[in-house]
């Protein structure tokens, strides 16, 4: 048996080696030709880069959200209308893709076996255009019981609207929304498809960019829009038609959005894989055993999905405004997750799949030196947001969302939700790395069934803590004045679910590896030093938030969060810390 060789009870299929992760410069990253050699942390540094740029415009995006729809009926329409689609995308896209498709299609090319990769690829690429095609017509077609089913809450608008008391039937607008926008999901699909070939040839850079080309055409249409309204400056004055018109101009962006998201990678795949051609034949090299893998994959994140759709079905029956907040929230709570958590997970996917099969000693100290690396790296940078956003988060959402529809209860709810969410994303942020070890060996059964752990508890806390918390309102407690409908901290309880569930989840999936690999162990003392200095890097700045709080609101918010990220930073440069030069390359140590 290999280095995290199956115990009895486990599954027997090994996952091939892979290709190693490198760094590259920019043009390396989306040129043709070799791929660079390896360098320590350049793979985490160039996905971070391209995620860190996409995840900056989806903040962009979500500041256009908040200007226009606020946490109106018509954002809670436009969150729930993007779940339905985004289930098939979150079920067969990246992380799919890198339990089923990165570590076979790495492995052929490995062995120099060009060809027999590019047919792989052309045939699960054709596989999933049927899928995906078939998928979007029901999609379309099913829509009425899909959002009946997804959002339950909405069903008793039409009588609401009736009785004139309230202006919007969040129901038939939602219908009307997943029909405009569901064939998105089959260009995010392929766009992932993409990804894993452009991963497995160590270009990380444009893949985790291209997202931003979706975000951006999101902005452009709903900016657009608003122009040609004349309503762009004063957006909180728009009548209901004018904000449903914004509505659908976002439904169209995203449309147009996912197919530059896939069409930018299109012309590089080309260049990097030459015989690639679609196909629908089932004897293609290792398209079984990528089946074998893919089946228990989507069954994983089938399980996450459901955790997801159900705090979306119970948030709306929670006081209107609850699916909007939950989306601003995790906008945030995503960026340092996305940025240092899953970015170190995908650039060692495949140096993990190549090293973990081996069992000799010197390479099993190397690959746990290499898992410890990764975790140290991954939560250098996760630690500094948990304590910001715990400490400062009222800031950054003021910074980013108030105004226009988005008023001061809105910002104390968001951030309300956001700190909820900020209590996991550290354990959150170990798991997904823990998780690709597991997809490294070929065993993506035992994260579902911890995933599917973890759902039982998010649900069984979420729901007794959101029932209770929804009794409260945000304007009562904390004084801030009513907008356009008042405020309830429910979503807090959902938020604060996931976060059990996250910690349960993290700790099962340590346990479960160390049973396989009993030296393995977490950096606990590090952790705790990256605890320490944030929070003395966050003195300074709660200090000159006090003194001058009365400012500028914007101002304010920048200088504060400015010398709190300066003073984590320069004290890790000062001692000269490792995790430090992984992120950003190598720099003069101090003497």
């Amino acid at each position: 048996m290999g280095f995290l060789g199956e115990t009895a009870g486990a599954v027997s299929r090994r996952t091939p080696e892979s290709s190693p992760s490198g760094g590259e410069s920019l043009e390396e990253a989306t040129a043709t030709g070799p791929s660079p050699a390896p360098q320590r942390g350049g793979g985490a540094r160039w996905v971070a880069a391209g995620m860190l740029s996409s995840r900056v415009f989806g903040l962009m995006r979500e500041v256009a959200y908040s200007r226009f729809l606020g946490t109106s009926f018509h954002a809670d329409v436009l969150r729930q209308a993007m779940k339905a689609p985004n289930l098939l995308q979150n079920l067969l896209g990246d992380q799919t893709m890198s339990a089923a498709f990165i570590p076979v299609y790495s492995r052929l090319l490995e062995k120099g076996r060009e060809q027999d990769a590019a047919r792989f690829a052309g045939a699960v690429f054709g596989f999933l255009v049927v899928i995906v095609f078939s998928a979007v017509v029901l999609g379309m077609l099913l829509a009425p019981w899909l959002v009946a089913l997804l959002s339950p809450g909405f069903l008793k608008d039409a009588e609401l609207v009736a009785a004139g008391l309230q202006e919007v039937d969040r129901y038939a607008l939602q219908v009307r929304a997943v029909r405009f926008i569901f064939p998105m999901t089959g260009f995010i699909v392929l766009a992932a498809w993409a990804m894993g070939i452009l991963n497995s040839h160590r270009r990380f850079f444009l893949p985790y960019l291209a997202p931003a080309f979706w975000n951006v055409a999101i902005i452009t249409a709903v900016v657009s829009s608003a122009v040609g309204s004349g309503f762009i400056d004063q957006p909180a004055l728009a009548p209901t038609d004018t904000v449903t018109r914004w509505l659908f101009a976002i439904c169209g962006g995203a449309l147009v959005g996912g197919l530059l998201q896939f069409a930018v990678q299109v012309p590089l795949v080309i260049r990097l894989c030459p015989g690639l051609r679609p196909s629908l034949s089932r004897r293609v090299h290792g398209l079984k055993e990528a089946a074998s893998a893919f089946v228990p994959a989507v069954a994983g994140r089938g399980i996450v999905q459901v955790s997801l759709y159900v705090d979306g079905v119970l948030a709306t029956f929670l006081a209107a405004g609850a699916p909007g907040v939950i989306s601003y929230a995790s906008t945030l709570l995503n960026l340092p997750l996305a940025a240092f958590g899953m970015s170190v997970a995908a650039a060692e996917l495949p140096e993990l799949s190549r090293q973990g099969r081996d069992e000799e000693p010197a390479k099993r100290r190397a690959t746990l030196e290499r898992i410890e690396r990764a975790l140290r790296q991954s939560t250098f940078l996760i630690v500094p947001s948990v304590v910001g956003y715990l400490t400062f988060g009222f800031l950054v959402v003021g910074l980013l969302y108030r105004g226009g529809k988005f008023g001061a209860a809105s910002q104390w709810l968001v951030w309300a939700v956001l700190a909820s969410y900020t209590v996991g994303l550290l354990a959150s942020a170990i798991s997904r790395l823990l998780q690709n070890v597991f997809f490294a060996v070929g065993d993506t059964r035992t994260p579902a069934r911890i995933a599917a752990i973890r759902l039982a508890s998010s649900l069984t806390v979420g729901i007794g803590l959101m029932l209770w918390l929804d009794a409260y309102s945000v304007e009562a407690i904390t004084g801030a004045p009513v907008g356009e409908m008042p405020l309830f901290f429910g979503a807090c309880g959902l938020a604060l679910g996931a976060s059990v569930g996250a910690w349960g989840e993290m700790a099962l999936l340590l346990w479960a590896l160390r049973r396989r690999v009993s030296d393995l162990r977490l950096p606990f003392a590090r952790i705790l030093s990256f605890f320490a200095a944030a929070a003395v890097s966050a003195a300074p700045a709660i200090a000159l938030w006090f003194v001058i709080k009365d400012g500028p609101r914007v101002a304010v918010s920048i200088s504060v969060l400015g010398v709190y990220a300066l003073c984590y930073l320069g004290q890790a440069y000062w001692r000269g810390l490792p995790e430090l030069e992984l992120w950003i390359g190598r720099f003069k140590r101090r003497r």
